[in-house]
């Protein structure tokens, strides 16, 4: 009984506290004041979908709140929405600095506040619900032969599908009002489509096109071709859209802050990403680049030559990074140590070089901090931003306000104003933005960098974040197999190094490509090498930039290991499936770098079917040609030792077939190139092609080389339908790229 008595007494206790617990509120706070339940206003407003640009353009920005010296609220925060929607399609990531550029003009030509937009993370059913007083960008770059960013891949589909329907249920954006600026290079033969197709497109279904349409051309002067079709542009966008110059400012895109203290392991030191900082496993991708260790670096020129072209292998065993033939690789490099420290004394920031600071955006959606922070002033200029570039037109303008003398403000004035004294000097030049400021202020910008010898620039740091783009990697078709070589990947680099233009104002002086001399570098330190030396005017020097190979925290080398930040782009550059079908490649010079891979593939291909079927696996195999030039047999022959072996793996199967342009000739004196000898096997091409059902690959210099090459297809395809080359031969060169049978990597 007593037990029975507890155990009820316990039962009770146990109700009455569960209940004092629900009614807690009721009980103990019934004379306080009940407030109505808070409801967030992006729920109110149906931008909860973060893929609703409409939504996320009526929440506006805020502008700028007052506060007293105690921080009390003194003038509310204003909300204005945003009237410009810009999309971009962007590969390499310059569409996306002209989409931003396009904000930040709109901003303080006229005080409208943007959106800039990947295409890729929005929706676009409800672009027939942009209001009436806002105007759509499209920044739309076109890649390989005519065909859309990734990036913008859906949003060519939904345009160009017909039975996509907006939220108006039909497709159609009757009274739409945008504008577009295309990007492309007039090398190839589908220049600017991806644009010119978006600005079709639009007016079909109703939309007003404002101004002229911009097309950049990447060959010439992409910037040239912006900064002269933007002023058009933007006099018809006030006029269409109501509005007047002036009524922007000159507010900053960032405000840049210097830490006393900060943990400097939470100091990013030229990390991409924070599993990088962190030292966390992840996958590796492009916005969280492996560094790969370098197994075996070596030159691939002959000593007798006057350039250097590198073979470098990189493993990437365990990285979980994985590649197909004909796939990209994209290396990371950094800044030169010249340019860095000369940018560093120019801003006057050397003494403070490895201050800690943090970077925030003022409107995020207008301009993100384009890379990680905290970090420092060094690692920016390092690891970040393209200081190595030719400094562009539009920025001079810009600085000039900063000028440490009257006629360092002139200079960059006229180089802002005028274009053929901006041609001669900068891009004759090829002078990067720190030796242009140099140049203004009449420092020496042969002599190396130093602050006793360099005039400080008082520019605020948030506008060379603004200003100067992010350094983007530099992409390399691979040229190895997966299946020859499963856990590495084989890069094949011509050094870029070259002679500026002589002026009256800038001697000639050696320019050196920032990638390529990067791997250089990587090259000769994996082999404990010394950096070969060139005579300049009777002084001996580096025939090289040096970099900071360690990287940051030292994580790029582990003893006489270097390591080089890479990923893998994918690419559709690929070989049939059926080794059937016979295969044209052209490549020359380094051209030949994927088709080494292609090889490889094949003869793993042949040694796994003659191991299963027998020595005459092959009999059935279409033919394989490699047409392949250089200068010399005896100096820029690539991989020369390797061909032979190829060719008496696959039985037959495979030939390679060379011209040296600086050995051997034509009877009239002239020099043979990869389409001449093309033309002397046309009959054999033409049936292999025509008949054989074979696939055309050809790989390299776009400007001469690409087109010279489609011409002679297309006359021998003419003669061998009994035509012409300009109505035969160009009907099936047409049809040959609709199915993928002539398939191109090339660049400008």
């Amino acid at each position: 009984m007593a037990s029975s008595s507890s155990d009820v007494f316990v039962l009770a206790l146990g109700v009455i506290l569960a209940a004092v617990y629900l009614f807690r509120d009721q009980l103990f706070t019934a004379s306080k004041q009940k407030s109505a339940p808070v409801v967030s206003k992006s729920t109110t407003n149906g931008s909860g979908n973060p893929r609703d640009f409409i939504s996320k353009m009526k929440e506006g920005v805020s502008s700028k709140p007052q506060f007293s010296l105690h921080f009390k609220l003194i003038s509310p925060i204003k909300k204005k929405k945003k009237r410009l929607v810009i999309f971009y399609g962007s590969q390499t990531g310059t569409a996306e600095e002209y989409a931003i550029r396009l904000a930040k003009e709109a901003k303080s030509k006229f005080g409208l506040a943007s959106l800039v937009c990947d295409p890729e993370e929005y929706d676009f059913e409800n672009l027939d619900q942009l209001p009436e007083d806002c105007c759509a960008f499209f920044v739309m770059a076109t890649y390989g032969e005519g065909e859309p960013t990734d990036n913008a891949v859906a949003f060519m589909q939904n345009l160009q599908d017909e039975s996509f329907e907006f939220t108006n249920g039909q497709h159609s954006l009757s009274g739409l009002k945008y504008v577009v600026f295309g990007l492309g290079n007039r090398t190839y033969e589908h220049y600017n489509f991806i644009g010119r197709t978006v600005d079709k497109l639009l007016t079909q279904m109703g939309a007003v096109r404002i101004g002229e349409r911009g097309e950049g051309d990447d060959d010439k002067s992409m910037e040239e071709d912006y900064l002269e079709w933007k002023d058009g542009m933007w006099e018809a966008f006030a006029a269409a859209m109501g509005v007047e110059e002036g009524q922007g400012g000159d507010s900053p895109d960032f405000v840049v802050s210097e830490l006393e203290s900060h943990p400097s392991e939470k100091v990013y030191l030229g990390e991409y990403s924070a599993r990088a900082l962190t030292k966390t496993k992840g996958i590796h991708d492009a916005k969280n680049p492996y560094p790969a260790p370098i197994s075996r670096a070596r030159e691939l020129f002959e000593p007798t030559a006057d350039r250097n072209c590198v073979h470098i292998e990189l493993n990437t065993e365990g990285s979980g990074v994985t590649y197909q033939h004909g796939d990209h690789v994209g290396v990371w490099p950094t800044n030169p140590d010249l340019e860095v420290d000369r940018l560093l004394c120019v801003l006057g920031l050397y003494g403070k070089k490895d201050t800690v600071i943090s970077i925030e955006s003022l409107d995020p959606a207008l301009a993100k901090v384009p890379f990680p922070v905290p970090t420092t002033y060094i690692t920016v200029l390092r690891h970040y931003i393209d200081i190595s570039a030719v400094a562009g037109r539009q920025i001079l303008g810009t600085l000039s306000k900063f000028a440490p003398t009257p006629d360092a403000e002139s200079l960059l004035k006229k180089l802002n104003a005028d274009k053929e004294a901006y041609h001669n000097i900068v891009a004759n030049g090829c002078l990067k933005l720190g030796e242009v400021l140099q140049l203004a202020a009449s420092n020496d910008i042969r002599t190396v960098p130093t602050t006793q010898g360099t005039t400080a620039w008082p520019i605020p740091f948030d506008i060379i974040v603004s200003s100067i783009p992010r350094l983007q990697p530099r992409y390399y078709s691979i040229s190895s197999s997966p299946k020859f070589h499963s856990n590495s990947i084989h890069v094949t680099a011509v050094v870029l190094k070259y002679q500026s233009i002589p002026t009256e104002q800038v001697q000639q002086k050696w320019v050196y490509g920032v990638g390529s001399n990067f791997l250089l570098n990587l090259k000769v330190a994996s082999n404990s090498e010394t950096m070969p030396l060139i005579n300049d005017n009777g002084a001996e020097r580096v025939a090289s930039p040096t970099y900071l190979l360690d990287g940051p925290r030292g994580a790029y080398r582990e003893d006489k290991i270097y390591k080089a930040p890479i990923h893998v782009r994918r690419s559709t550059f690929r070989l049939p499936t059926n080794p059937k079908s016979p295969i044209i490649m052209v490549g020359p010079g380094t051209g030949v770098a994927p088709f080494r891979g292609f090889v490889q593939e094949r003869v793993a291909l042949a040694r796994r079917t003659i191991e299963k079927n027998g020595p005459e696996a092959l009999a059935d195999w279409g033919r394989i040609w490699l047409f392949y030039g250089c200068r010399k047999s005896t100096e820029d022959f690539l991989y020369k030792d390797e061909w032979p072996k190829y060719e008496e793996e696959l039985k037959g199967k495979f030939a390679m077939r060379y011209s040296f342009s600086r050995e051997k000739y034509k009877p009239d004196g002239s020099k043979i190139y990869v389409q001449d000898l093309i033309w002397d096997e046309r009959e054999q091409i033409a049936d292999a092609i025509l008949n054989g059902k074979g696939y055309v690959y050809i790989c390299g210099e776009a400007k001469n080389m690409s087109k010279q090459v489609e011409e002679v297809l297309a006359k021998l395809l003419g003669e061998a339908k009994g035509g012409s080359a300009e109505v035969e031969g160009a009907a099936e060169l047409k049809l040959l790229k609709e199915r993928s049978r002539l398939m191109l990597d090339v660049w400008s």
